[in-house]
């Protein structure tokens, strides 16, 4: 029988990455795509792992059952941590990877490639109704690139360099991104403690 969670998002490239690791483990991953009536939650909290809390936590209680919320965003450490929690709305309210990528690539436009250094964060919670909330740390080490290149991913995917692969996480195949990425080092974490958190 197969076994149902629900993914705290509406982003489709979130929603893809997570069928996509849970798939061979036998669970349906539902979305808030699935539940159009839900009201916004709204992410307040100074880190990651506020976020990703609260929203497991608000949405376990509202449909009584297993949820799963992440929280994720972009450190640049020339720019004191910017955007952090604040990635997704970094060019202002209205969500626009395009503009956020612009804004950041903006701030470093005389910073040095070698000072560009950066990492994605991801911090997934896991939430049950009167259970303590779990919480499962990645991170994937990087830099910004000086133009954005490649065609996949989302988010800052495409100014954000990869090293190892000397490519953009937006030239990464899926099946690349998915050994590499913050979420995917979550999600590893996450399939690895299945005992903690699958009753």
């Amino acid at each position: 029988m197969n076994k149902e969670m629900v993914i705290a998002t509406q982003n489709k490239g979130k929603i893809a990455e997570f069928e996509q690791m849970f798939r061979a483990s036998g669970w349906v991953v539902k979305s808030l795509l699935d539940y159009p009536d839900i009201p916004d939650i709204e992410e307040d909290g100074e880190t990651f792992a506020e976020n990703a809390a609260k929203k497991a936590e608000t949405l376990a209680k509202h449909l009584n059952r297993l949820v799963i919320a992440d929280d994720s965003g972009l450190i640049v450490d020339a720019l004191n941590g910017r955007p952090g929690v604040y990635s997704a709305r970094y060019a202002g309210e209205e969500k626009s990877d395009l503009k956020n990528m612009e804004k950041v690539l903006k701030e470093l436009i005389d910073v040095p490639s070698e000072d560009r250094t950066a990492r994605f964060i991801c911090l997934i919670a896991v939430a049950r109704p009167n259970e303590e909330t779990l919480l499962y740390e990645g991170s994937c080490e990087g830099y910004i690139a000086a133009t954005a290149t490649g065609d996949y991913g989302f988010g800052y995917d495409p100014i954000f360099y990869v090293r190892e692969h000397d490519q953009t996480m937006a030239q990464l195949t899926s099946e690349q991104k998915n050994k590499i990425s913050h979420r995917a080092q979550a999600l590893t974490k996450l399939m690895e403690h299945q005992s903690d958190w699958n009753k």
